[in-house]
């Protein structure tokens, strides 16, 4: 099986100085040799905290940490049959009520596409999401 990660985990990594190889050697150790992949939708999270860096360091920083992490974590395009997953979860959910954040709802379609995990921090938005497995990290 394997797993998605979602920004937060990738956010709070650099934030904590983590290296990139010491991240995915955990999530090894924890949860066993797996694949492991990013949407395209986490491209677009981490960049956008790119260039909303305060200073020109922060912004090196963070380049460089994600240059690292797009080196080391394959990234998977957003197609049209995850989308026509996200039509269809979103939806329901929104039958039932409940709004799931676009981004996540993305995301959540890209691992439900692969029978893949959800590997996370933020458990609420991604439990909205019918028969997804989510890890939390």
């Amino acid at each position: 099986m394997g797993l998605v990660l979602d920004s937060g985990v990738l956010i709070a990594a650099e934030r904590e100085a983590r290296p990139v190889s010491s991240l995915l050697e955990t999530l090894e150790q924890e949860h066993g040799e797996t694949e492991i992949v990013l949407s395209s939708i986490t491209v677009i999270e981490l960049e956008h905290g790119l260039h909303r860096a305060k200073t020109v360091e922060q912004g090196r920083t963070r380049r460089n940490y994600l240059d690292t992490v797009f080196a080391a974590i394959p990234v998977e395009p957003f197609t049209r049959d995850m989308a026509q997953i996200a039509a269809k979860v979103d939806a329901e959910a929104r039958q039932l009520g409940r709004t799931i954040p676009f981004a996540d709802l993305l995301i959540g379609a890209t691992a439900l596409h692969f029978g893949y995990s959800v590997g996370t921090r933020n458990l609420r938005h991604f439990q909205m999401i019918p028969n997804l497995a989510i890890l939390q990290i």
